[in-house]
C-alpha cells in the first residue's frame, strides 16, 4: 500500500494525522528515521547544501528565505559563506530556536532570522533565491504562490522533490552515502521564476525596401513557450521558444525572397516590450537590434496537478503535511 493509501485509511477512521505519519514512520521501520519523536527531523547533508547553494548561484546580494530551515543550516552556510542575508521557516519551535543559537555562534545572527511559522502563510515575495526540502504534494501546493509571489528571476532550489510538470531548468546528482531513506543520493533541482511572455508580439526588422513585419503570438505554459508567427503576413514557423527568468529566446524559420532564412531571437523581456538581437542566418549572416511591442497580453498556464506521494519521503517534510492539515 502506498503512502497515502496508509495515510488516508487511518484517517478516514478518526485518528489524528500526526498519529497516521508516526504509524507509518514505524511501520516503514526506516532506519534513522523512526524514533521517539511523532515526527524526526532529517537534516540536509553538508554536501547537498553546498549543491543548492551553487545551483541557485547565491551571492552576497541576494535574500535567501528556506522552507522548512530545519535548525538552519542552508541560510547560515549562505550568510558565513557569501554574506547573504535571509530568514527561514519551520513548524518545529526546538530547531528554531537551535537554528538562532548557531546563528550567534557563527556570527551571522545580524544576517539572518529564524521564526517558527506556517510556511503557506509565509511572506515569499522578498526572496531572490528560495530553498526547499518538501512532500512533492507540499510543493505543488507552493507552485501557484512561487510563479505569482516571487519576482521573475528569482532561483528556486529544492533537495529531491520535484514539481511535478513543472519542468526544473537545471538538475544535479549528489552521492549521499549515509542517506537515511531511498537510493544512498540526492537531486537538487532548479527552477528560474519565468516572466510572463504570452501574448501577441509585433515588431520590424530591416530598412527600407527590406523591412519586413514580424508577428509572434506566444502560449506559455511555466517556462516553455509555443505559439504561431508570421513575417511579411506570410506563415513561419515557430520553435525553440523558452523563458529562463526575463530572459527570452525563441527561433523562426521564414520564407524570404524564395528561402528558408532561420532567425534565433534572444532578448529580455519587460512589461510589454523585450529588447535583444537577432541572428539572421542568410548570407551574408546578420546581428540585428530586436525590439519587440506586446500588443496583447496572454497568461501563462501554471495549472495544478495531483500526483501520489513517494514510497519514501523525508520525515521533516511529513511535518509540513501535519501541520498544512492542523492549519487550514
Amino acid at each position: 500500500m502506498r503512502l497515502e493509501n496508509r495515510l488516508d485509511f487511518l484517517c478516514v477512521l478518526g485518528v489524528s494525522l500526526r498519529l497516521c505519519v508516526r504509524f507509518f514512520l514505524l511501520a516503514a521501520a526506516l532506519p534513522g528515521i523512526a524514533s521517539e519523536a511523532d515526527v524526526p527531523y532529517v537534516p540536509t547533508p553538508a554536501n547537498v547544501v553546498d549543491t543548492m547553494l551553487n545551483l541557485g548561484k547565491v551571492g552576497p546580494d541576494d535574500y535567501l528565505i528556506d522552507l522548512g530551515s530545519g535548525d538552519g543550516r542552508i541560510v547560515i552556510a549562505a550568510a558565513r559563506r557569501f554574506g547573504t542575508r535571509g530568514f527561514g521557516v519551520d513548524i518545529d519551535g526546538a530547531l528554531v530556536s537551535e537554528a538562532q543559537r548557531e546563528a550567534q555562534k557563527q556570527g551571522v545572527a545580524d544576517k539572518v532570522a529564524f521564526y517558527a511559522r506556517n510556511l503557506f502563510i509565509t511572506d515569499i515575495s522578498k526572496a531572490s533565491v528560495l530553498t526547499m526540502y518538501l512532500l512533492p504534494q507540499v510543493n505543488l501546493r507552493l507552485r501557484p504562490r512561487l510563479l505569482t509571489e516571487l519576482k521573475p528571476g528569482t532561483r528556486v532550489v529544492s533537495h529531491d522533490f520535484d514539481m511535478d510538470n513543472w519542468k526544473p531548468d537545471d538538475r544535479v546528482t549528489v552521492p549521499v552515502p549515509e542517506k537515511p531513506y531511498g537510493e544512498p543520493k540526492s537531486e537538487v533541482y532548479l527552477w528560474i521564476i519565468p516572466a510572463n511572455a504570452a501574448g501577441t508580439w509585433r515588431w520590424r526588422l530591416g530598412a527600407g525596401a527590406a523591412a519586413r513585419d514580424y508577428e509572434v503570438v506566444l502560449e506559455q505554459t511555466f517556462q516553455i513557450l509555443s505559439g504561431r508567427a508570421t513575417v511579411g503576413a506570410q506563415p513561419a514557423q515557430l520553435g525553440n521558444a523558452r523563458m529562463r527568468g526575463e530572459a527570452i529566446e525563441l527561433a523562426l524559420v521564414a520564407r524570404i525572397d524564395g528561402r528558408d532564412v532561420r532567425h534565433e531571437f534572444s532578448g529580455r523581456v519587460s512589461g510589454d516590450a523585450i529588447t535583444g538581437t537577432v541572428a539572421v542566418r542568410a548570407a551574408p549572416s546578420q546581428r540585428l537590434e530586436w525590439n519587440a511591442k506586446r500588443v496583447a497580453r496572454g497568461k501563462m498556464t501554471i495549472e495544478a496537478s495531483a500526483r501520489s506521494a513517494p514510497d519514501f519521503v523525508p520525515a521533516h517534510s511529513l511535518r509540513e503535511i501535519y501541520i498544512a492539515q492542523e492549519w487550514k
